[in-house]
């Protein structure tokens, strides 16, 4: 059991403790909101593309990419974003309220949290098959979030079609992906000038982001948190995880396959729901409270199942 532990802290910790060098250097005004502001554009559409290209063009994919796997994680994630929201629509009566709960508890923190502990905990394999599952999320958490954004509002009449489906088609980590796939495919490698560029954004993704997201956090916040924000992010931590990983184990998944999909279902709420959501006049207070509450909450919850995997054996 000590083993266990030490072993998940190895893994964990190291991710934590960059978002918490975030949040001290911008508290102590090393860093201040630009360039938080700053960090995540360019973290957005440069490095973390060039590490999901590296990552990806280096893949064998017929080993890498399972489609049931992919169809499993669609249909889990559907699930909870119908049944939370039919369930929350019966307590919540504000539409702002009804969107920002919703999305809170369903849309993970993957793209960065999720693939910095995946790279801890499986290396650049895991890591590689971590990318290409988040190539084929990302479009489905963009076209649920606008609905969720919109429908309670009763602004679906508003939405703009052709501009939502430009936006999710010039997503850079979704061009990322499409651009690698070739290069996966057909084995070609880079020129060496050109892999040791990449690998340079590549590194320095991840880090760059963990801070932007320490950055960003207020923890003062947490004093003024409503029970929605705990209860979305009650249902975010521990149960969407707890039930989606079961019904993983039982269709089979084990070892990096179920780890994978646990550390999916388990990351903190994505910081990009608070961005859409002040955008789209929903409760953007709520949203911030529940990025919060779920970042720092996922830092026990992740590392309890990370722990209890290793006891029972499956990772």
């Amino acid at each position: 059991m000590l083993e266990n532990i030490i072993f998940t802290t190895n893994i964990v910790l190291p991710v934590f403790l960059i978002i918490l060098l975030g949040y001290f250097i911008k508290r102590v005004g090393v860093i201040k909101e630009n360039f938080v502001d700053v960090i995540s554009k360019f973290v957005f559409n440069v490095s973390l593309p060039a590490f999901i290209f590296m990552k990806i063009s280096v893949l064998d994919l017929t080993a890498a990419l399972d489609m049931g796997q992919i169809i499993f994680i669609y249909v889990g994630t559907l699930l909870v974003y119908f049944i939370v929201w039919g369930l929350s629509s019966l307590f919540i009566k504000d539409g702002r309220d009804l969107s920002v709960f919703v999305q809170g508890a369903y849309r993970s923190n993957y793209a960065i949290v999720g693939l910095a502990i995946i790279s801890n905990l499986f290396g650049d394999e895991g890591l590689g098959k971590a990318s290409l599952i988040l190539a084929f999320l990302l479009p489905v958490y963009n076209v649920l979030a606008v609905i969720i954004l919109t429908v309670p509002m009763r602004k679906i009449r508003k939405l703009n079609l052709k501009g939502t489906v430009q936006e999710i088609i010039l997503n850079p980590l979704i061009i990322a992906v499409i651009v690698a796939l070739p290069f996966s495919y057909f084995k070609i490698e880079l020129p060496s000038m050109l892999f040791t560029t990449g690998n340079f954004l590549a590194d320095v993704a991840l880090p760059l982001a963990l801070i932007g997201i320490g950055g960003s956090l207020n923890i003062e916040n947490i004093k003024r948190a409503s029970t929605l924000a705990f209860n979305s992010s009650i249902l975010k931590l521990i149960v969407v995880p707890a039930v989606l990983t079961y019904f993983a184990y039982l269709f089979g998944y084990r070892a990096m396959d179920l780890g994978i999909m646990f550390i999916l279902f388990a990351c903190p709420t994505a910081i990009v729901s608070f961005i859409m959501a002040q955008a789209m006049g929903c409760n953007g207070k709520l949203a911030g409270n529940i990025v919060l509450i779920s970042t720092l909450g996922s830092v026990v919850t992740i590392s309890l199942g990370i722990v209890l995997f290793k006891q029972l054996g499956l990772i």
